[in-house]
């Protein structure tokens, strides 16, 4: 695949949320292209549709109207366990909250999916290993985490969503919960994601420091796209 070949392309995307007898629109004839290679940022104010959109362009959520296609792939016509093949194979998701498994260690938290996807039990581990060393966490590869500081699970985190060497990664606020350094280095890893394994990489988020690693800009405001541009990444840094 090369950079710039589109990864995702939205169209007349709408979504509401209704409450009782309360309809609420949340996406409003939205469209975008997503290409390969580019880290994309999502920004506008909260309760603008920004994570509705993540979840929409991902395969989470089905819009009320319009349509997603991910690498060709139109993803309403998939019913839910070709979707969810389709998200296991082509996609990896980085959240605020981590998500991570409180019993297992940082390798087995990475071997997980590749596990879903047939690899066997020592094969997966040293893919694992492998993503942890770039993320520069081989040295806690045996913690758990309740032994890890919040940097050190989104590093297990990410490279949990890059160790399948994903063509799609989602990312929902993954810096909030971290201090300045810590959040500079996963805004540089998920960087160097699209930029090394031309993944297209889609992030939400308020944090102002991923603005000069992105590639481009969407501001959001009322379920609608203000503005898409072009941003000067920020050199990279060194893990």
């Amino acid at each position: 695949m090369n950079p710039g070949t589109e990864a995702i392309v939205a169209t007349s995307l709408h979504k509401a949320y209704t409450t009782g007898s309360v309809v609420t629109p949340v996406l409003r004839d939205l469209s975008i292209t997503l290409r390969c290679g580019e880290l994309c940022l999502i920004v506008g104010p909260s309760g603008c549709g920004k994570s509705t959109l993540l979840a929409i362009l991902s395969g989470l959520l089905r819009p009320d109207q319009g349509e997603v296609t991910a690498y060709g792939t139109d993803l309403r016509r998939l019913n839910p366990a070709a979707l969810d093949r389709f998200r296991l194979e082509n996609t990896g998701f980085v959240f605020q909250g981590f998500n991570l498994f409180p019993a297992l260690t940082a390798v087995e938290q990475v071997a997980v999916p590749l596990a879903y996807l047939g690899l066997r039990k020592d094969a997966a581990l040293r893919k694992a290993s492998d993503a942890l060393d770039a993320v520069g966490m081989t040295a806690r590869a045996k913690a758990r985490p309740a032994e890890l500081s919040g940097g050190e699970k989104q590093r297990v985190a990410i490279a949990r969503a890059l160790a399948k060497s994903p063509r799609l990664v989602f990312a929902d606020e993954p810096t909030s919960a971290l201090d300045a350094a810590s959040g500079q280095v996963v805004i540089d890893l998920l960087h160097r994601a699209a930029r090394q394994q031309d993944t297209c990489v889609v992030c939400v988020s308020h944090d102002a420091r991923l603005i000069g690693h992105a590639d481009r800009v969407l501001t959001m405001e009322d379920g609608r796209l203000l503005s898409d541009r072009k941003a000067s990444p920020a050199p990279e840094m060194t893990t």
